[in-house]
């Protein structure tokens, strides 16, 4: 395949006019070169079971883990969620080798809500002093000795659940912190959970002083300090506590108000129409700086897909912000994307490395991305050591489109164009899924009335899962996503992830000191939310998938090495640690309802791994739902009012008879879900009393096309056994799906 420039591929979509070279916000044009997308090798297949590969050489001695600068390795503990301040997720451990981990088995398990199978554990665990912290979905607190895998004490929040994604560990004040239903930050005793101190935030957004919801967010902790972030909130607020009181120290909004820095990026919009911008996930700290970085997100007012009420690019919606870790002041900020209008928020736990660029020695902050590319930022002043140019993109003037997009010219790490789904692939909709009957689009069209299908969407590329950075091989890799997203202002359920889509992923490696792709790993299911990476000293990866297993793969080059099915979904980052002279690996499996939905088994367990661990797999649970699912319950069609038949643009009644009025509502198909046994003849309908023209596109296999004005119908035979979507021409967003068995 002919490499290809991001630029060439935005114009061959109708994106740009011409390329515009313009230093991006608060960035500079070093670098140079043509932007292109890396043409990547398929990877290599897994080993045969025969001769396991060499092991690494023997470790050196590892450097004590600790919170005093941005990026000493964890060894014996893994003292914060992201390993380390400058969330490297990167251990100096190496026991555990290419050539040992097909040994890898259960040390031990701990289901710590007693086998609890629903809700969202999304918790990274921490590690000191070989001691377990853990948050369960309910938002209780757990030790569990790492050795044992024995619960050492347990708190319990009397204020109710709440979903929550790691604690912090102050091993200098022997406390653990966590955040509580209510906006409650609570200090618990490290040796036995009992409560030291708890301080509330105001939860009106009526009082000045709220900040938002806070939790979700992971605690990072730093000399004293614990730096918050919320997840929600009329304007969201990235602030620093006092470790001993929780008395708020500094605090940074994400949507300025009047006289702030600025609030003239926002076109003279009515406050109601600022809101949003929260920092929902942990920061980076540099000590050595003095400099602390916030990912905010998108703007909430409104909508956060209709830009028409709010001109300007919107600070600091859709930024990385580097603050002074004591003061609070704000030092410098890059947006990513301008004027969101399509959920496109970078908000990734950014990254950062000492990495060599052009013979240089420079100090990066990595950030990205929803947006499948990584924007690569010395981390002193947010200047583009590889270039970022700004690029036309094309416009709608009732969103107020902004007329450029900051760019690297590395170019992106996915697709950022749609194409036609091409069939036979490995794995079916790999790399771009073209449902039919969207207008095909690319990232950053505008989009009004014509819904616009376009990739990545917003529930592809990366989003708050926890990228790797390997200080042996220098690649900072992460988990993502290939699922589209159509947006539309005319029609409900903007920025819908179309049903009938295939939602897959892969995992990519990528070179700081160049922004390119050194290789991609696909994978059968996305790994873009909460599958964060662990990267080792002995050129190990893992990462957990959706459908319960833990892989190990070579950081090489991304061959597989080992799996392990836990039981239910992951969605949080594995950990190193070692005890005794003997290392572990662990992981929360819990599961998330993000991008499969209820699909996603779920679970509450905690699991350790060792070289000759003597427990065996979990029972396989049923996997998610890969396809983006209809609306409905199955339905057989010899039971229908009117066996065996579709009515179009009509939404089912309770009795399953098509509704009274036309319709273009996702689940615009009488039934949406139907069931057939093999050789039944499906009879499609558009209601005499429909005003337009309908369609049943049956897709990706192209088996039926049929285009029916009002009072027309056709038959299909189904003589294959499998499962069949289908959808509208009219609007593409109705889709109805068959299962023939």
């Amino acid at each position: 395949m002919k490499k290809k420039s991001l630029v060439t591929l935005l114009i061959s979509c109708g994106v740009l006019a011409s390329p515009l070279l313009i230093t991006a916000c608060g960035g500079s044009s070093g670098g140079g070169g043509t932007p292109v997308l890396p043409v990547v090798p398929a990877p290599a297949p897994p080993p045969s079971a025969g001769t396991p590969p060499p092991a690494s050489p023997p470790a050196a001695a590892a450097p004590a883990a600790d919170l005093s600068d941005c990026c000493t390795a964890g060894d014996k503990d893994f003292p914060k969620v992201g390993g380390n301040l400058g969330n490297q997720n990167y251990s100096s451990l190496r026991k555990i080798n290419k050539g040992l981990v097909t040994q890898l088995g259960g040390a031990w398990v701990n289901q710590i809500e007693g086998g609890m199978t629903t809700g969202n554990n999304q918790s990274t665990t921490v590690v000191v002093d070989g001691v377990l912290y853990i948050e369960s979905a309910l938002g209780n607190v757990v030790a569990v000795d790492g050795k044992t895998g024995v619960t050492k004490w347990k708190w319990t929040t009397p204020y109710g659940s709440i979903t929550r994604r790691g604690v912090a560990v102050a091993k200098d004040l022997g406390l653990v912190f966590t955040v509580a239903t209510g906006n409650r930050l609570v200090a618990l005793r490290t040796d036995t959970g009992a409560v030291e101190w708890i301080k509330q935030y105001p939860t009106s957004s009526t009082d000045p002083d709220y900040k938002g919801a806070l939790q979700k967010v992971a605690l990072v902790y730093h000399d004293k300090r614990l730096y918050l972030g919320t997840n929600d909130g009329n304007r969201g607020a990235a602030f620093s506590a006092d470790a001993l009181t929780g008395k708020v120290l500094t605090t940074f909004w994400g949507v300025p108000r009047a006289g702030e820095l600025g609030y003239d990026t926002w076109g003279g919009a009515p406050d109601t129409a600022r809101t949003g911008a929260t920092p929902w996930i942990h920061p980076a700290v540099d000590p050595e700086l003095g400099l602390v970085y916030w990912t905010f997100g998108n703007v909430r007012g409104g909508s956060s897909q209709d830009g028409s009420s709010r001109p300007g690019q919107n600070l600091f919606a859709n930024s990385i912000v580097a603050l002074d870790l004591k003061s609070g002041e704000y030092k410098w900020h890059f947006q990513s994307v301008h004027h969101d209008i399509w959920d496109m928020d970078n908000v990734m736990s950014p990254v950062l490395a000492d990495v060599k660029i052009d013979g240089k020695d420079r100090k990066v902050v990595i950030y990205g991305s929803k947006t499948g590319m990584y924007y690569i930022l010395d981390r002193k002043d947010g200047s583009a050591p590889l270039g970022i140019d700004e690029v036309p993109v094309k416009q709608d003037a009732r969103q107020a489109s902004w007329p450029t997009q900051p760019l690297p010219r590395q170019g992106a790490w996915t697709e950022t164009c749609i194409v036609d789904q091409p069939l036979g692939t490995a794995i079916p909709g790999d790399p771009n899924r073209a449902v039919p009957n969207y207008t095909k689009g690319c990232l950053y069209d505008a989009h009004w009335d014509v819904p616009i299908l376009s990739i990545p969407g917003h529930g592809g590329g990366a989003n708050w899962n926890h990228q790797s950075f390997s200080q042996r091989t220098g690649l900072v890799y992460t988990g993502m996503g290939y699922v589209s997203a159509a947006h539309s202002l005319s029609e409900s359920s903007n920025g819908l992830r179309p049903p009938g889509t295939y939602m897959t992923g892969a995992v990519v490696a990528v070179d700081p000191s160049t922004n390119l792709v050194k290789w991609k790993k696909p994978l059968p299911y996305s790994v873009a939310h909460g599958n964060g990476i662990l990267s080792t000293a002995s050129d190990l990866l893992f990462i957990g998938q959706p459908d319960g297993n833990l892989l190990a793969l070579d950081a090489q080059d991304g061959t597989e090495l080992w799996r392990f099915q836990t039981g239910a979904a992951i969605s949080a980052s594995p950990v190193s640690y070692e005890i005794d002279g003997e290392q572990y690996i662990a992981v929360f499996s819990g599961g998330t309802s993000i991008p499969y939905g209820d699909s996603a088994p779920r679970g509450d367990r905690l699991w350790a791994f060792k070289v000759g661990g003597a427990l065996t797999a979990a029972a396989t649970p049923t996997p998610p739902v890969v396809r983006r699912p209809v609306s409905g319950q199955a339905v057989e069609g010899a039971a229908l009012p009117t066996p065996n038949t579709v009515f179009l643009a009509r939404v089912q009644t309770p009795t399953n008879e098509p509704g009274a009025t036309e319709s273009t509502a996702v689940n615009a198909m009488t039934p949406t879900f139907m069931r057939v046994p093999v050789n039944t003849a499906v009879t499609f309908t558009n209601p005499a009393a429909n005003a337009n023209t309908h369609c049943a596109t049956q897709f990706f296999e192209g088996r039926f096309n049929f285009r029916l004005t009002p009072g027309q119908s056709q038959t299909h035979t189904f003589d294959t056994p499998g499962e069949y979507f289908y959808n509208d021409c009219h609007s593409p967003r109705p889709t109805g799906k068959i299962v023939v068995y």
